[in-house]
């Protein structure tokens, strides 16, 4: 399936987008990189330590914010992409969802382990770096948008509590949800921006 790499980026916009697209999917990734823009300006002018702050009684932070939208963003596009198995949430041997929803679980699985670093500037994690992986999480969105046959086609939700038994999702549908929880997270870095240093961002 051809891809086309025909893209702009810029450090601050986030705005990757092919070169020739129909009108809606350039709307689509329009209104994604617009949203992903309202976030990392949360982060202009600051530090990587000043990124890992909580300022707020809960346990977000900036870096952290970004980091989990870009690996939001990642995991559901390759949703889109190939389906159900891009997303798997396997359980280790003799754990139960009820387990780890009570937090009794004897063991959690990696990949949950690997979700709540997300939310955190880890040993090593920088501005820089984290910017730098949107980008490429950015580009490689809009290579998907360009290269998918149709907007509507459809996939099964994988197996998880949090989503309807037998729901299915398509690509258009995918793509309004990243709109979605991107913008809402730009809402919470707005509000972290705010409490760290009184700066807004929009």
């Amino acid at each position: 399936m051809p891809v086309n790499d025909d893209n702009k980026k810029g450090p601050n916009a986030m705005t990757a987008s092919p070169a020739t697209l129909d009108a809606e999917r350039a709307d689509l990734l329009a209104m994604i990189a617009t949203a992903r823009s309202a976030l990392t300006r949360t982060v202009q002018g600051l530090g990587d330590e000043q990124l890992g702050e909580r300022p707020t009684v809960s346990a977000l932070c900036l870096g952290g914010l970004i980091k989990h939208v870009a690996s939001m963003e990642e995991s559901w596009l390759r949703f889109a992409l190939e389906g159900p198995s891009a997303m798997r949430h396997d359980l280790p041997d003799g754990v139960t969802w009820a387990d780890i929803m009570a937090g009794t679980a004897r063991e959690f699985p990696q990949w949950m382990i690997d979700h709540d670093n997300e939310f955190r500037m880890l040993p090593g994690d920088t501005s820089a770096g984290i910017l730098a992986r949107y980008e490429q999480v950015a580009a490689r969105s809009a290579e998907i948008v360009a290269a998918v046959p149709d907007l509507s086609a459809t996939h099964p939700l994988p197996t998880a509590p949090w989503h309807e038994p037998g729901g299915v999702l398509s690509v258009r549908a995918v793509l309004m949800h990243v709109i979605a929880e991107t913008s809402q997270h730009a809402g919470h870095a707005d509000i972290l921006r705010e409490a760290l240093d009184g700066q807004k961002s929009s």
